[in-house]
């Protein structure tokens, strides 16, 4: 068994999971059991995608062996252990072939599915070399359906029970643990009834089948069975629309006119419900404001005014204590009305961060798009921000005159590249789901590359193609999350890759140890009974749908606003954008002169230090920052 790639796959997937988690958590605020529970489930989403390649390229060398009957020689020697170390550094270990069992130099034993010889395991001769090469990261069986069920088992745990759980219990606002838990199951109550239903309605209807005995193995796989359909159902959803628009969004990013207007009509979308949540908040503020001045300090509920108070960042109690109330009474708050109250603040606080944290992320992402509509007029090949940056290293590498050609010049072609090829694999994860039920002639794209590699004993091709597949169907999938600016934790749950990674390679014969842990879905007839044809029209429906933008054009009859780029009117509602991000920086438009009266910069400009430490031209704009290659 080779350890080393496996080893370092699992430490990287691992350093890889914790920087995505400190990139996008706040774990210096955030509980550490939230903390941890959303590491693990990041960290088994990745996992599964840099290690299933490997399984697939192991079931692929099983096969091999099985299907090669090896020439046996006519010496015989004494049967050797499986630490024996030839001279040539080959270890001796037993392998199980379709027909025979013979004594072999590869590394470890090989199980195969569905053998059609059970004889006892007896040692022989050393057999002539086979055709068969080891990948370069084989691991053995035993060891890869350990970590599979490890995965698998602790995923749906996060999946159903832990996750739910934890999202309540952070929004509860009871002030002790015991009260969280309680409000966490009342929350939950709904939803694991809802499956609790579900469940045995399927047991009653398996257990009217003729031949199907309800047992402990049988329970396991209904519920994986009951699992794994749930999530490809919502894989159908992820994926119908993120196959569709991760190509179109990236052509579109090509576009800066599109761009800058869609911009702009997100900036009055989001205005409008930034706008609502401060009111929100603001409301929510007052009623805690009363409750504070009703409790005094000396009263049994003050703890608990305090705690929600302490959930309050310093500017806005200072805001809520400027801000004028009438003069009447306030009643005395109840426990039950502070753990409302606590819920309440929770939430709006949550809504608020949120809103405001998309918006400056926005304002900055359209202020960038006028800079670069800005600096194509000028064609003096350097860019100059409307916003002062500080100095930084990349700064100083790429500098202003490499930053002009990339963003002016070069990367809408790139994107528009980028496009073309994420389009076209699209195009082929769509024909090789729909010809996923077709087993002869193969016509899955992916089957057929996996095959040929196959046929060519070409392992790391394999691990090359499942790869790249896999990391373009996670980047589809959780694309759509982010695009709808929902992170549930349960999307994030490591099913959606893998069983996606079955329909694509549907064309392996031997089964991969994950699919031995995970179980297939012909336990219940109900299931597997044209899945197969069901489930890839499914997709193929709601990429057509999402191709002709039919969701947006219903939201926008039923009078939800959304962006269609034909339709003048929601492109830009009111002419709100431009304005909204105007408002932004209201300190620097009075600074900075109007971007029609840009000059060129010149070499007395250049370079001057203004009193904020950043680097101004004549013209009162910050200055082009100077890098190591803008005098090539």
């Amino acid at each position: 068994m080779t350890a080393g790639p496996l080893a370092v796959e699992i430490v990287a997937t691992f350093c890889v999971a914790a920087a995505l988690l400190y990139r996008y958590g706040d774990w210096r605020n955030h509980h550490v059991f939230v903390t941890i529970s959303v590491l693990i489930a990041w960290y088994f989403s990745l996992i599964i995608v840099f290690v299933i390649p490997m399984d697939v390229s192991r079931t692929a060398y099983n096969k091999c062996v099985r299907d090669h009957d090896l020439p046996v020689s006519t010496t015989t020697v004494a049967p050797p252990s499986n630490d024996t170390i030839l001279p040539d550094n080959t270890t001796i270990t037993t392998v199980t072939t379709a027909n025979t069992s013979v004594t072999t130099a590869v590394p470890s034993t090989v199980a195969f599915f569905g053998s059609s010889s059970d004889a006892p395991i007896t040692a022989g001769p050393f057999p002539e070399p086979t055709p068969c090469e080891r990948p370069w990261s084989y691991v053995s069986e035993a060891v890869m359906i350990d970590l599979w069920r490890v995965v698998y088992w602790t995923s749906q745990a996060l999946t159903w029970l832990i996750m739910p759980m934890t999202q309540s219990y952070t929004q509860a606002g009871d002030f002790t643990v015991k009260g969280k838990l309680r409000t966490a199951l009342v929350d939950n109550a709904i939803y694991y009834g809802s499956y609790l239903i579900i469940a045995i309605i399927l047991l009653i209807y398996i257990s009217t089948q003729p031949g199907v005995h309800v047992d402990g193995p049988h329970l396991k796989l209904i519920a994986s069975s009951a699992s794994n359909t749930w999530g490809l159902f919502l894989l159908v959803l992820l994926l119908g629309y993120s196959l569709v628009e991760v190509p179109r969004a990236l052509w579109h990013a090509a576009q800066r006119g599109w761009s800058l207007r869609h911009g702009y009509f997100r900036v009055a979308k989001l205005s409008a419900e930034r706008s609502e949540a401060e009111e929100a908040l603001d409301d929510v503020l007052d009623s805690l404001q009363l409750a504070s001045e009703a409790i005094s300090g000396s009263h049994p509920l003050r703890p608990c005014v305090d705690t929600v108070l302490a959930k309050v960042p310093g500017g806005l109690q200072q805001r809520m204590r400027r801000r004028q109330r009438a003069g009447d009474a306030a009643p005395m708050p109840t426990q039950k009305s502070l753990v409302a109250l606590h819920r309440q603040v929770i939430r709006a606080l949550q809504h608020h961060h949120r809103t405001e944290a998309q918006w400056e992320m926005l304002v900055e992402e359209v202020i960038e798009l006028e800079d670069v509509s800005e600096n194509q007029r000028h064609r003096d090949g350097y860019f100059k921000p409307s916003l002062p940056r500080p100095p930084s290293w990349t700064s100083l590498i790429i500098g202003a005159r490499l930053e002009w050609y990339w963003k002016c010049r070069l990367r809408g072609y790139a994107l528009r590249c980028l496009s073309v090829v994420c389009a076209i694999t699209s195009f082929m994860v769509v024909w090789s789901e729909l010809t996923f039920f077709n087993k002869s002639p193969t016509l899955s794209l992916f089957a057929v590359f996996i095959n040929a590699a196959k046929s060519n004993y070409d392992y790391l091709a394999i691990e090359v193609i499942s790869s790249l597949t896999i990391a373009y169907l996670c980047v589809c999938t959780y694309y759509t999350i982010f695009k709808i600016r929902v992170l549930n934790f349960y999307y994030l749950a490591p099913n959606h890759q893998t069983d996606q990674h079955s329909l694509i390679f549907s064309g392996m014969v031997d089964e991969t140890a994950y699919t031995k842990i995970m179980g297939h879905m012909d336990v219940l007839a109900i299931l597997s009974e044209g899945f197969n044809i069901y489930f890839p029209m499914c997709v193929l429906a709601f990429c057509l749908a999402t191709w002709f933008s039919l969701g947006a054009r219903l939201l926008s009859f039923l009078g939800f606003q959304q962006f269609l780029d034909q339709d003048e009117i929601t492109t830009d509602p009111d002419g709100r954008g431009p304005r909204a991000v105007g408002s932004f920086l209201p300190p620097l438009s009075s600074e900075r002169p109007a971007r029609d009266s840009w000059t060129e910069p010149d070499v007395e400009s250049v370079g001057r230090v203004g009193d904020d430490g950043f680097s101004y031209s004549r013209t009162g704009r910050p200055a082009a920052p100077r890098g190591i290659f803008d005098d090539v």
